[in-house]
């Protein structure tokens, strides 16, 4: 039996790969197992842990790690604790493979376990890149180097793994898993949310904010925060506003929150499963704010994504995505052009750049037909390379 090891740090990074786990869960040749840490464990962003649970999955080791602060020292001790609280665990089941994904600090953790215990690993959703010089890219690519093999969303982020000296041969581009949550799934009715969730009545018209803090903004994120809320407020739309993140400044955005929590007009919900948060975004008229879910997955609905400030500049992103800058003036223009009948009409044509639902069992065929092992060793240099390739 294949013994198969995901490493999971935050509710993001869980639902990237959910579609996947549960094919790998399916199989009977396959032991799925997951090493749980970050901000899972934490009250403050909902306590996610209990959603895996719910979802089945074994639990290999759950390492309380969240250093739950809002300074920059404290995602590197999170990451440190991570890892020295996964070693033992993890060297005395002795995986197959490990599997990780994004840009997070427990993308390394994945990645250093792999490379001293000497188990192959797979990195997916490598070779992405933004403009701001955000932790992400560093640790990303960094990452990736240190990976057996990679599973990439688009053509794209395969051509930039070449250019860093990655040879064709452990590289496939399989889309993004997670917009097949988004293509397969019936969403619950409008009452059903009420019931569920709590979703009052008086909101109907709404956007989906999900904001998360830049280390580029440090010292403006709250007031850029806030700034959508207004926004909203003014042009008569109801907000469904999602907790930040772990960055530093999250902090700063949760005063914020605190700051509106008595007014009607918006909802704030610190977590949701899978099915009451797609559902809450497929009845929301656009999403706004700056998490990669805009990019990444709301042309699969479709609505516009409005994409405030920096973070994700310099992504790929589908005709439905509106970036702009953090002043009001810029962001009130971006909701009229996203509310415009013209541009709505576009996104109604909009395609996916980032797959068509089947990515999840893409992955799963690559896990089960690479022979990772004979892989493990990265003998390759980047010198003597044939970086041509065929599209």
């Amino acid at each position: 039996m294949k013994k198969i090891l995901a490493i999971t740090g935050i509710r993001s990074d869980y639902d990237l790969m959910s579609g996947l786990f549960h094919r790998l869960q399916a199989d009977g040749d396959i032991d799925l197992r997951l090493l749980v840490g970050g901000a899972h464990m934490s009250r403050t962003y909902g306590h996610t842990i209990d959603l895996i649970r719910r979802d089945g999955f074994t639990i290999l080791h759950a390492v309380e790690s969240l250093i739950d602060s809002d300074s920059l020292a404290s995602r590197l001790k999170t990451a440190s604790i991570m890892l020295q609280g996964a070693v033992d665990a993890v060297a005395n089941w002795v995986p197959d493979v490990i599997i990780y994904a994004g840009d997070r600090e427990e993308v390394w953790i994945g990645a250093m376990l792999g490379t001293y215990l000497e188990v192959p690993t797979v990195h997916f959703y490598g070779g992405d890149h933004t403009e701001t010089g955000h932790v992400d890219n560093p640790v990303r690519h960094a990452v990736s180097k240190l990976s057996t093999a990679h599973a990439v969303t688009v053509e794209e982020h395969r051509q930039r793994l070449l250019c860093m000296g990655e040879p064709v041969s452990r590289i496939r581009v399989i889309g993004n898993i997670s917009l097949d949550n988004f293509v397969h799934h019936q969403a619950l009715s409008r009452q059903k949310l009420e019931q569920q969730i709590g979703l009052p009545t008086n909101i109907m018209r709404y956007a989906l904010v999900l904001f998360h803090p830049d280390p580029s903004e440090k010292g403006t994120a709250a007031e850029i925060f806030e700034r959508i809320l207004l926004l909203l407020k003014r042009q008569g739309f109801a907000g469904c506003v999602g907790y930040p993140n772990t960055d530093p400044s999250n902090r700063d955005i949760i005063d914020i929150i605190e700051k509106y929590r008595g007014d009607e007009n918006f909802f704030f919900y610190r977590n949701l499963d899978r099915d009451q948060f797609i559902s809450m975004y497929k009845h929301a008229s656009f999403i706004i704010g700056n998490s990669s879910s805009g990019i990444l997955e709301a042309a699969s609905i479709p609505i516009p994504a409005i994409n405030v400030g920096l973070r994700q500049r310099g992504r790929m992103a589908g005709g439905n995505v509106i970036f702009c800058d953090s002043d009001m003036q810029s962001i009130a223009a971006a909701m009229a052009k996203a509310l415009s009948q013209s541009f709505l009409a576009l996104v109604k044509s909009t395609r996916n750049p980032y797959g068509d639902g089947d990515s999840a069992e893409k992955a799963y065929r690559m896990l089960k037909e690479m022979n990772l092992q004979s892989m493990r060793l990265k003998t390759e240099d980047a010198l003597k390379l044939d970086k041509a390739v065929k599209p």
